[in-house]
């Protein structure tokens, strides 16, 4: 069905709200679709709460990763189409990987109610479905959806890794490098707005540079964002294959390169990362972490575990349990196993592990891992901590030291006290903790 483009006169601004869901890879689309509409219409208000759909047009970023987030984003959908019959917002657009994954499917069933589909390379079609002309060039420029003190950068863009679980190669295509002078002008743009952290995301991030320079060059970009002059860099994403253990070199040499690392393990059985198409062994991922913990004793590893894949024994999980008190991680996430289309898993295996099963075995695994992350919160007790604070909440100031990522990682509880302030860096005493929670006071 045909739409008519949105269009309004210049003497009104369009009012455009974009609900992102998923990843903080689709925050940073959405950043670059707000610049774009923003850049392309110079009378525009982005309406601030994600959770309504009011105004001109609502655009959802979806996310299609697995059953879960794709219930999310059409529960998201049919929420804004409700909107529109009721008159709250007059145009509904769809974009993002779920969008990319199934667009024929989505346009088949609601394409009376939804006014586009755009796949995960198609920001150009929206701005004309919003009645504005594209233009390209940005120099840099991001409109930020996060406080204003952090901002992420995604280095690359796709996947050439083939992970038997992974649909992101199917939905996200090959990876694809951003070159190298544009990521140093975006953080640039960034610091001169006065963002203090920059987390460097990618599908895979140690794979930047490959496809562009024939080598990895995540170590040189590193170096360059940290000469910038950011308080904080960070960095998520990593891949175990082929690590570029210059990185450590880099992280050691440069005191604005915080000592944490989000490194998806996602098994330790030898018979499971072989089942899984990792690419390397259990034995491969000790060597790894031994190096890390060598080389910064301070290191804060955050990882992530899928229990319930096909082929998952009662061995290899209890493996996976005697793996995770041994490694004892600052950080760890758990998915349970999501059979998904397209994908090699999806093609080659059957999903045999009963889902009450894959729920009870992410839940111990969690179990221990609250224990570990007490007894490391408990060891913090009395030492002073470099805390970057994020938000007010109820009675406590919110924030992180440089061993924790926003909204995934623990975080520091600071009580109110004379001239703190959003935003900015304080040395805080820290006098109790919790599970996955520090409390402190600031130094006066």
């Amino acid at each position: 069905m045909f739409h008519k483009p949105l269009r309004k006169k210049q003497s009104q601004p369009l009012k455009i709200n974009i609900l992102t869901l998923g990843c903080s890879k689709n925050t940073v689309d959405s950043e670059f679709l707000a610049t774009l509409i923003n850049k392309n219409n110079a009378k525009v208000e982005f309406i601030d709460n994600p959770s309504q759909a009011t105004g001109d047009a609502i655009i959802i970023n979806t996310c299609g990763f697995i059953l879960d987030a794709k219930e999310e984003s059409i529960s998201a959908i049919l929420d804004a189409v409700e909107a529109k019959e009721n008159g709250q917002v007059k145009k509904v657009f769809a974009m993002g990987c779920l969008v990319e994954r199934y667009k024929q499917e989505l346009t088949d069933e609601m394409a009376d109610e939804v006014d586009g589909f755009f796949g995960v390379n198609d920001m150009p079609k929206i701005i004309q479905a919003l009645g504005l002309d594209y233009k390209k060039e940005l120099h840099g420029e991001r409109l930020l959806s996060t406080p204003s003190h952090f901002a992420f950068i995604k280095i690359s863009e796709g996947c050439d890794r083939h992970c038997a679980f992974c649909a992101i190669p199917d939905i996200r295509g090959k990876h694809k490098s951003v070159p190298f002078e544009n990521l140093i002008s975006q953080a640039q743009y960034l610091y001169q707005k006065g963002v203090k952290e920059l987390i460097v995301i990618a599908q895979d991030t140690t794979y930047y540079g490959i496809d562009l320079y024939g080598r990895q060059r995540l170590p040189e970009l590193l170096e360059e964002f940290a000469r910038i002059g950011f308080p904080w860099i960070r960095l998520h994403y990593a891949y175990p294959t082929t690590f570029p253990k210059e990185v450590i070199s880099i992280m050691r040499k440069y005191d604005n390169i915080t000592h944490y690392i989000d490194i998806p393990f996602q098994h330790i059985s030898d018979n499971m990362l072989k089942l899984m198409r990792r690419g390397h062994t259990g034995e491969d991922i000790r060597n790894l972490i031994k190096f890390f913990r060598a080389e910064i004793p301070d290191i804060a590893i955050r990882t992530a575990f899928i229990v319930g894949h096909p082929g998952e024994t009662e061995n290899d999980f209890q493996m996976l349990k005697d793996f995770v008190q041994e490694a004892q991680f600052d950080r760890l996430g758990v998915f349970t196993y999501s059979h998904e289309e397209n994908t090699y898993g999806w093609k080659h295996y059957k999903d045999e592990i009963p889902e009450e099963i894959k729920q009870q075995r992410a839940a111990e695994i969690m179990e221990l891992q609250q224990e570990i992350s007490f007894n490391k919160n408990q060891e913090k007790i009395k030492t002073t901590q470099n805390v970057l604070i994020d938000r007010r909440e109820g009675q406590y100031f919110v924030g992180r030291t440089q061993y924790d990522s926003p909204e995934i990682d623990n975080e520091v509880l600071i009580k109110p006290q004379h001239g703190i302030e959003i935003g900015n860096f304080y040395k805080v005493n820290i006098y109790d903790a919790t599970e996955f929670d520090l409390f402190g006071i600031v130094e006066e």
